[in-house]
């Protein structure tokens, strides 16, 4: 076995004997029933959802020289006659594109001509007197090919390193993009390639209108297609899990629920496993990353985008055209080009039915309050400044500067928003209130309770369980007063069962003509 010819199973067989160990290797059913046209893949998905556990399973069902045999075994995949004909039947390169840019810095070499050069003298090893070491890997690929019939499957893990470190005009990225082509797309390539499977962060970038290497089938965040099932966990998987181990479900649906592939709910599996091995709840995902990701795509100055990363923040979902992208975290035409690479990333999700972009989970506004908490002059971090104030002033009762700061919010923040109806104001509610996360759980709307429908609930989380219950009913060119009248006849505090003690009712209405919020707040006690 070499570091990258036929690297083996040892990888995939120590990592399936771990206690947290999901079962995806029926991905390789999938992978093996494609078409010959369909044969070059790029897998992208964010950091830590099993990008390179699924490589490490390809290497081990592929590698020649080895017996993977009574390791596939006991595994969901499935044994059919192509899956037993095809296994360790190929000559497999598995290159950490990340790790070989990294050493060949190291060396002074030029990366893709450091890559070429090791991966070609393993090849002279295995096929001596066929090719010689001063070939371009592609030429001897191509030369071993037509010698001896032997095809091969090529794994790139982190294939997008250079696209998303690099400078785009660095000649290493260059370069290595033409080592894509001259590898992928050469007339051979049809010939020497069983399966080419790339995986990283982001889709196959596109220079000039076209992909780098547009042969390839790409399988996304925004459209995972057949390989949807094998990203992450899903959600009977991580309930599974959770029985197992004795974990609150609820708990880590509430921290680490809301990636939605084809229809389906996802789970980053790094922040479920932490959660179950320390018995805790927290931002586990993003330790393993940094936060100038977001810093320096959220304060990129396009019309709209503050707007709708707050509005996402909140609680609310916004449209986005995912459209035109050229993934490469430079070139960007709007804010929709930026969503649409945060949402490759894993910091925003993706509703594709709907075609709306959304913050999933709690572990994620943590990153973003996290990320706010360490700025001073971002656009974002003033927000939340301004929006703490609001809290702090429902929470004082200080009606008079509760609807001043609504009114600033609306003013300087989203004037986006047009009021129309009370569901326009309600979106600004919920993005001024929006430092209540610290908190609460994420606002309820049209929450039932008592004879109606609560306009926005905020519920303590359980570790601040001395926090009051807010209760806030909308009125639209009514008056204030009308709006707690409202909650008092139709005995919505009386509803909350599983609450007691403080309950504050807030009534908020806005007045079309004089375009000003007003507000009043009252203090309700509710015996066990």
């Amino acid at each position: 076995m070499g570091r990258f010819l036929n690297k083996g199973n040892q990888k995939f067989a120590e990592f399936s004997r771990t206690k947290y160990f999901i079962d995806k290797t029926e991905i390789l059913n999938v992978l093996l029933e494609k078409d010959a046209d369909e044969k070059f893949i790029c897998s992208s998905r964010p950091r830590r959802f099993g990008k390179s556990v699924t490589a490490n399973m390809m290497s081990a069902y592929f590698s020649r020289g080895v017996d993977s045999r009574s390791l596939f075994e006991p595994l969901k995949c499935k044994k059919n006659e192509l899956f037993l004909k095809s296994m360790n039947q190929y000559d497999t390169i598995f290159v950490d594109i990340q790790a070989q840019f990294v050493e060949a810095a190291k060396t002074g070499m030029e990366p893709d001509q450091y890559i070429q050069k090791n991966i070609v003298k393993e090849l002279v090893e295995e096929y001596p007197g066929i090719i010689s070491d001063d070939l371009s890997l592609m030429a001897a690929l191509a030369i071993i090919n037509n010698a001896t019939g032997s095809q091969f499957v090529i794994i790139f893990d982190e294939w997008d390193y250079p696209i998303r470190e690099l400078d785009k005009n660095s000649k290493e990225r260059l370069d290595y993009i033409e080592l894509l082509r001259g590898l992928f797309k050469n007339s051979d390539a049809m010939d020497y390639i069983r399966l080419a499977y790339l995986t990283g962060i982001l889709p196959m970038v596109r220079m000039k209108g076209q992909s780098a290497v547009n042969n390839f089938h790409e399988y996304t965040m925004l459209r995972p297609k057949d390989l949807g099932d094998f990203i992450g966990f899903t959600e009977e998987e991580v309930a599974w899990l959770c029985e197992k181990y004795h974990v609150d479900f609820q708990k880590m649906k509430e921290w680490y629920n809301g990636y939605n592939i084809n229809g389906r709910a996802v789970y980053n599996p790094l922040s479920v496993v932490r959660a179950i091995a320390e018995d805790d709840f927290g931002q586990f995902w993003t330790e393993t990353g940094t936060y100038e990701d977001i810093g320096e795509l959220i304060n990129r100055n396009f019309d709209g985008l503050r707007e709708a990363v707050i509005e996402m923040l909140s609680g609310n979902r916004i449209h986005v055209n995912v459209t035109g992208c050229r993934n490469d975290m430079h070139t960007f035409a709007d804010k929709d080009q930026v969503i649409t690479t945060l949402i490759h990333l894993g910091y925003f999700a993706y509703d594709r039915a709907a075609q709306e972009a959304y913050v999933p989970n709690k572990e994620i506004q943590e990153v973003f309050y996290k990320y706010m908490e360490n700025q001073s002059g971002d656009n974002l971090s003033k927000f939340m400044k301004l929006s703490e104030s609001i809290v702090e002033a429902v929470l004082t009762m200080d009606e008079s500067e509760t609807a001043r700061l609504i009114q600033e919010v609306h003013s300087d923040f989203i004037s986006s928003i047009e009021y129309n109806d009370e569901n326009s104001l309600s979106c600004t509610i919920t993005v001024a209130l929006l430092a209540f996360f610290q908190y609460y759980h994420k606002p309820v709307r049209e929450f039932p309770c008592g004879k109606g429908f609560a306009d926005i609930i905020y519920l303590p989380l359980a570790k601040h369980p001395n926090r009051p219950v807010v209760v806030v009913e909308l009125k639209w060119n009514q008056s204030a007063r009308t709006a707690i009248t409202q909650i008092k006849e139709r005995a919505y505090p009386e509803s909350l069962k599983d609450y007691s003690g403080e309950i504050l009712l807030v009534g908020i209405t806005y007045d079309k003509k004089t375009k000003e919020h007003q507000c009043i707040i009252e203090s309700y006690q509710k015996e066990e």
